[in-house]
């Protein structure tokens, strides 16, 4: 480990010599923040350059630029799709700091041209395997009864899919949903889904982007191996005061955002809240009046800039979702978040952003009798509780070299609380507890990259992360001897560890690499390497993941799960930019992803260990993607043609066997055509093969009764029918009355009332015992109408 730290660094010391001529040469450097004239939000992804040229820089995450040119007279275009494009001269005689505030363009789209440097388009990017929305193009598609939502936004973008209807969690190339790093603001959230599935915790009244990254990972991003989800939050208004808000047939939301300093300081607080169980309550009686379904959040920012140099965020997330059937089962889960970032510029070359953060997810089950029903009942009840606390730091720096080279690099570390479960068991005056071993964990990391673009054509960026892993005491290890694979092991021996004491540490080298060749301004063809390694594991013998499931570190049984991944694309961009194109291919391997023996038990199992299984993991494909942006018709199609495979030892014969989230042909069709200025028509449809599933093919008789079993012993041996539904919805804009603004939002839901099915189960007919039937479980069959009325002010 120390080797290769010593390796990192020396790399950095080499690549600082290599420019340090140039660097003394009369090259000065322009930097500062670009913002949204309307609302003073900071604008990530903007190009600035000089026309006519191949030299500019584009704003990173926050907003910041830095763009180092000879001394001289200079003219700047600052360019980004939907403002209007702004143009000054900088004459460099010294370092000068230049902010910059656009203006969103009232003209139409079509009639913007954007000279000298493009902004930043896919064909302009280094990375490949990137998709990034914006909450304006995810309010035009179509909406789950009438709610805009975030992950069913990325889930029309290739190489994304789910299990079906309902399904919590999302799978991005062949990686299972707990493979995703999910960041909102920069702190992990671990369930990313209310009402088991069908709305996202991500309120779009403060989502501002979202960058979704399935291959060629920038070294700072680790800790998983399939995705990484990073959403920001609007800064809030820093001008004036606005408040928006929904009022829908499912849930209504609300969110206030302004300055509490104009130009300096700045606020934004939303909330939304569902209320199925009040709109039901009438219709509900006796022992089901006390039914409980709902889910609440509570999403809020804030800044304050001290001066051109210092800018400080707070920024937080709660969330909760309760179900509770009467008063004998009560459940509930949920996420709470926070996060003070501090961005520093030490120089106008060397921009610093330091991130701390809180992160946790818990849940409670419980089971009760509710009221003693007789004199003679005793009060039963059971209530299982589990959550996973972390708290990280991450210092990250940027130091721009030049206008064509840039360094990237940072330190990170978090420190994992894992609460498996306890459960508590109550009858009558008596209670019994079972608590499963806390476990504390210790994950840190160092990183490097370099992004250098030596010519118009040819760019790289480079580099490595180190990451190193420590599973500590206070807690216990346990070991176990080696059986028949598929045969639960059994316990040999246990040692307990104190507090902070090292009980197995693992570490890494995960070089990363991508590189881009531009045939011509409108073609190019890029190339990526990436390894990834994932510290901690989802536990669940579901294909989609339930709020129940449990979290575990790696630990002296668990190894890492580890994934090297391979891609290469081509890439155009229309003349206009009216248009885009990409065509990708993936191979994807990975060691150490977890199995089950059959009949594994989950649940509150100590030895839990003693039932996972190793497993090797492939996945490969092609990936489609074409969007039009401009035009009063615009959305876009991906396509995806894929393959996930698993083989685990003493697992369906040892031989590779299709993953239950595995989908032949994925697709996705997005459209919106704006009739006027007030109204809009948008459609979505996808179609995806049936995800596979295990069913018996064979049965036993006894007393009577028919035992199913699988002769084959092979997993995923069926595949369920082709899943395939479209969505419609119209918008209806209000006219303005001063500074209010609403609009109606009228939705269908599958459209055509397709059944698609969630899996499929057998059971004896009712009527002849001898014969068996298989019924198809559908979470949605029936169209689903939707309306929301919109308004700002």
């Amino acid at each position: 480990m120390k080797t290769t730290a010593i390796m990192l660094m020396s790399l950095l010391v080499i690549i600082l010599a290599a420019h340090s001529t140039m660097a003394q040469q009369q090259r000065y450097t322009v930097s500062g923040y670009v913002k949204d004239k309307q609302n003073g939000e900071s604008l990530v992804g903007i190009s600035i350059g000089k026309p006519g040229t191949a030299v500019g820089t584009v704003t990173n995450q926050y907003g910041f630029y830095s763009l180092t040119l000879p001394a001289g007279e200079h003219e700047l275009q600052f360019s980004f799709m939907g403002y209007a494009p702004f143009k000054t001269t900088v004459n460099l005689n010294t370092n000068k700091t230049l902010d910059v505030k656009l203006e969103s363009s009232s003209s139409q789209l079509n009639e913007v041209t954007i000279s000298g440097q493009k902004q930043e388009r896919s064909v302009n990017t280094l990375n490949t395997s990137i998709n990034r929305l914006d909450i304006a193009q995810m309010k035009k598609m179509p909406t789950f009864m009438g709610e805009v939502d975030v992950l069913r936004s990325i889930q029309t973008l290739p190489g994304v899919t789910t299990v079906g209807e309902g399904a919590a969690g999302f799978n991005v190339r062949g990686g299972n949903s707990d493979e995703n790093l999910i960041l909102l603001d920069e702190a992990p959230v671990y369930n990313s889904t209310h009402m088991l599935g069908f709305f996202s915790v991500f309120n779009p009244d403060a989502v501002k982007s979202l960058n979704l990254i399935k291959g060629g990972f920038p070294a700072e991003y680790g800790g998983r191996a399939s995705s990484v989800l990073d959403i920001r939050m609007k800064d809030g208004n820093n001008q004036q005061f606005n408040v928006n808000g929904g009022i829908g047939n499912i849930f209504s939301r609300l969110s206030v955002e302004g300055p509490l300093v104009k130009d300096k300081s700045s606020f934004i607080v939303a909330a939304r809240r569902s209320y199925i169980d009040v709109l039901m309550k009438p219709f509900v009686k006796g022992d089901m009046k006390d039914t409980k379904l709902n889910f609440y959040d509570l999403t809020a920012k804030a800044n304050y800039k001290f001066n051109q140099n210092n800018t400080l965020f707070l920024s937080g997330y709660f969330g909760r979702d309760v179900f509770g059937i009467g008063k004998d089962v009560n459940m509930n889960w949920g996420n709470s978040t926070a996060t003070i970032r501090w961005n520093h510029v030490f120089t106008n070359r060397l921009f610093l952003n330091l991130t701390t953060y809180y992160s946790k997810y818990d849940y409670s089950l419980n089971f009760s009798n509710g009221n003693k029903k007789q004199a003679d009942e005793e009060l039963q009840g059971y209530k299982w509780t589990s959550n996973i606390i972390n708290y990280g730091l991450k210092p990250s720096f940027t130091y721009y070299i030049n206008s064509g080279s840039s360094l990237h690099f940072g330190v990170q570390g978090i420190y994992y609380t894992f609460k498996p479960g306890t459960g508590t068991g109550t009858e009558g005056e008596k209670e019994r507890v079972k608590v499963l071993t806390d476990k504390h964990a210790l994950e840190s990391a160092v990183y490097l990259d370099h992004e250098w673009k030596p010519t118009k054509k040819f760019g790289i960026q480079y580099g490595g992360r180190l990451s190193a892993y420590q599973l500590i005491g206070k807690g216990t290890a346990y070991y176990y001897n080696d059986t028949t694979p598929g045969i639960r092991k059994r316990l040999t021996g246990t040692e307990t560890f104190d507090a902070n004491k090292l009980i197995k540490g693992y570490y890494y080298f995960e070089p990363r690499l991508s590189a881009r060749y531009a045939l011509n301004d409108h073609h190019a063809v890029k190339v990526a390497y990436s390894r990834t390694t994932q510290f901690m594991h989802q536990l669940s013998n579901t294909a989609s993941p339930t709020p129940l499931d449990i979290w575990t570190p790696s630990t002296n049984n668990i190894k890492p799960m580890v994934a090297d991944q391979y891609t290469a694309g081509y890439f155009y961009n229309a003349p206009n930019d009216s248009y885009e194109f990409s065509a990708e291919v993936f191979y994807k391997k990975t060691d150490n992803q977890l199995d089950y023996i059959d009949n594994a038990n989950l649940q509150l199992n100590q030895y839990i260990e003693a039932d996972l299984l190793p497993s090797e993991g492939r996945a490969y494909g092609l990936e489609l993607y074409a969007k039009k942006d401009i035009g009063k018709t615009t959305g876009w199609i991906s396509y995806t043609l894929s393959r996930t495979e698993r083989k685990t030892p003493g697992i369906s014969l040892d031989e590779w066997f299709v993953n239950r989230y595995d989908r032949t042909h994925n697709v996705n069709l997005v459209l919106t055509h704006t009739f006027t200025k007030r109204t809009s028509l948008s459609a979505n449809w996808v179609y995806a093969s049936g995800t596979p599933g295990t069913y018996a093919d064979n049965r036993m008789e006894f007393q009577d009764w028919d035992i199913p079993y699988n002769s084959t012993e092979k997993r995923n041996n069926y595949r369920l029918p082709a899943f395939h539904r479209l969505d419609l919805s119209f918008t209806l804009k209000g006219k303005q009355l001063k500074r209010w603004k609403g609009e109606w939002v009228f939705s269908l839901y599958n459209v055509y009332g397709r059944r698609n099915a969630y899996s499929i189960y057998f059971k004896q007919n009712e009527d002849d015992p001898n014969k068996r039937e298989a019924v198809r479980l559908s979470i949605i069959g029936s169209i689903i109408p939707g309306i929301t009325y919109n308004f700002k002010f």
